[in-house]
């Protein structure tokens, strides 16, 4: 049966409001970064992508810099470009977040994002925070069954309220290199500087959620934790806060994508499998609208970022951006 024929609709230049930010872990230890296929996943909800991508939410300001330089290849006498080279390629990507939040803070920071750990009263003041309460262990199974939900017993769950944020991580045990559960938080250059303080990992790791409900020993979490399922070993310390410092020698590295969705059904995705923060913290003041300039003004986490390099599996290239384009339905192209 013949079918009837459909008109294409002129192809045009994407019209987007702004662009939003994902987020997927670097095993730092491999090098090996979270790949973005757009053949697999590119028309995924923006408000629900495809693990291990976290949503960061929308930013504003975005913009990228190109750093590759490309040089004439100079032959005979007098001399000729005969050709072209590059000589370096780089890029660079800097952008406000449009809402602060663990991951926000710790990407634009650039340095370990600790979390302050509660402490005893009496307990000696610390810049990042003092000796933390003593963590709570998991009961046994609870490290097997859910990435949203900690069993640490009715005992210990009385120490926790509804509302508080907790982070997840194993005790330090004196090892050195980079540290965390499923995205590295922080690298330890000598355990020596670390000493005792087996709270160490749940200070600077990623793995941090807010209690939602308790019932029956069991904390239920508002959000996944980033390193999934619990495991064994796996201990609860509650935050009070989090901190930054400016300085340090830890870089922090991320997988990131942004989406620029336009209003005609077509997308823009920038993919930097390899992004690392080239500035400390730094916020943004924007005077909201229609209040005395100076009187009320939103603070915007600003960062500033380089893209390292990856190998493209299909001809060996090393690259250090991919931009996809996924034209609206029956666009001409």
């Amino acid at each position: 049966m013949a079918t009837s024929a459909v008109s294409l609709i002129p192809g045009v230049a994407p019209i987007a409001r702004r662009v939003r930010a994902y987020f997927a872990p670097v095993n730092r230890i491999s090098g090996q970064p979270t790949l973005f296929d757009p053949a697999g996943v590119a028309a995924f909800a923006l408000e629900a992508p495809s693990a291990p991508w976290v949503d960061l939410g929308w930013c504003t300001g975005f913009a990228r810099k190109n750093g590759t330089k490309v040089e004439p290849l100079i032959a005979g006498a007098p001399g000729v470009a005969v050709a072209q080279v590059r000589t370096e390629t780089a890029a660079m990507v800097t952008l406000e977040f449009d809402k602060w939040g663990k991951l926000q803070m710790a990407l634009s920071a650039g340095c370990q994002q600790m979390n302050v750990l509660k402490t005893p009263a009496g307990t000696a003041a610390n810049g990042s925070g003092g000796n933390a309460i003593a963590a709570v262990a998991l009961t046994a199974g609870s490290a097997a069954t859910s990435a949203t939900a900690l069993d640490v017993g009715a005992a210990a769950a009385a120490g926790f309220s509804i509302g508080d944020v907790v982070a997840v991580d194993v005790d330090y045990a004196g090892t050195t290199g980079f540290v965390g559960s499923g995205v590295s938080g922080g690298y330890v250059k000598s355990a020596a500087a670390i000493g005792t303080d087996v709270d160490y990992v749940r200070r600077i790791t990623l793995n941090v959620a807010r209690v939602t409900a308790i019932t029956g020993g069991v904390l239920t979490l508002g959000s996944a934790l980033l390193a999934g399922v619990p495991s064994a070993g796996m201990k609860v310390s509650g935050v009070a806060a989090f901190c930054d410092r400016e300085g340090g020698s830890f870089f922090q590295e991320w997988s990131a994508l942004f989406c620029l969705e336009g209003v005609q059904g077509d997308r823009v995705f920038y993919h930097y499998p390899r992004l690392q923060a080239m500035s400390g913290a730094t916020e943004v003041e924007e005077d909201l609208p229609g209040t005395v300039k100076g009187t009320l003004a939103r603070l915007r986490l600003a960062g500033s970022f380089r893209a390292l390099p990856v190998k493209d599996g299909n001809d060996g290239e090393m690259v250090v951006c991919f931009r996809s384009y996924l034209p609206g339905a029956m666009r001409a192209i």
